[in-house]
């Protein structure tokens, strides 16, 4: 009876098992000592299409579209980010309607209020976003943290510019500092960083840098305002 040449591994190449005296056309699969039976197929992947995401060339997700997110956004979110955001949405959802309600509040430094600030306000109300901004919701006399108050009580999101010189400000205890209290003690609160990072931000508040939201270092400001516009729209 002709023996096997690769009786302990196997065969490892077609050619190899052909030549084998035991082997050479028989029916049972090549390689089967290695673990792969006759049936074995490259793993399959849902494509983006199906799944709502982009795959990596190893299958592994980069982006996904949450559930609010309308079909044919312009935008990819990542699976942090959708995390990330889906209490917020869930709240936006389910909390009792407010008057004369605005989307969103924007808590920022001075500093910021002619720059980024001011951008990510022009862009938010592009959108159709109604947006609590002190640079044209404090009218000049009235009281600061009165109006700050008020505009946080009738917002049904809180949104935190974190820039160098919001940073700055924070340690100086100024007025961000106290919008910042009232947020970080709601649920509503989605933080964006720009011009620095999440670990500059810790170093600052750490109860601030443990909640994900988004980050220019990784998009433009105008898929940030469009990521929120579609995070408040119902």
């Amino acid at each position: 009876m002709a023996r096997c040449t690769a009786p302990r591994r196997g065969h490892r190449t077609a050619s190899g098992r052909a030549a084998c005296p035991a082997c050479g056309g028989g029916s049972r699969s090549y390689g089967s000592s290695w673990g792969y039976g006759s049936s074995y197929s490259s793993p399959s992947y849902i494509s983006s299409a199906s799944s709502g995401g982009k795959r990596g060339s190893a299958g592994s997700t980069v982006s996904s579209r949450p559930r609010w997110s309308p079909a044919g956004s312009p935008v990819s979110y990542t699976p942090s980010e959708v995390r990330a955001l889906n209490p917020i949405r869930q709240s936006v959802e389910t909390r009792t309607p407010l008057p004369d309600p605005r989307d969103v509040f924007l808590c920022h430094a001075w500093d910021d209020r002619s720059g980024a600030a001011k951008e990510l306000h022009d862009l938010l109300e592009s959108q159709g976003v109604s947006v609590w901004f002190s640079e044209k919701d404090v009218l000049l006399g009235s009281p600061l943290l009165r109006e700050i108050d008020k505009g946080l009580a009738k917002s049904r999101v809180g949104i935190v510019l974190v820039t160098p010189a919001f940073l700055k400000r924070i340690r100086g205890e100024g007025i961000a500092d106290k919008e910042l209290s009232v947020l970080l003690a709601r649920d509503l609160l989605v933080p964006i960083v720009h011009n620095t990072t999440y670990e500059d931000l810790r170093d600052v508040s750490p109860l601030l840098g443990s909640r994900t939201g988004l980050s220019t270092a990784e998009e433009p400001m105008s898929d940030v305002a469009t990521k929120l516009s579609e995070l408040i729209s119902l």
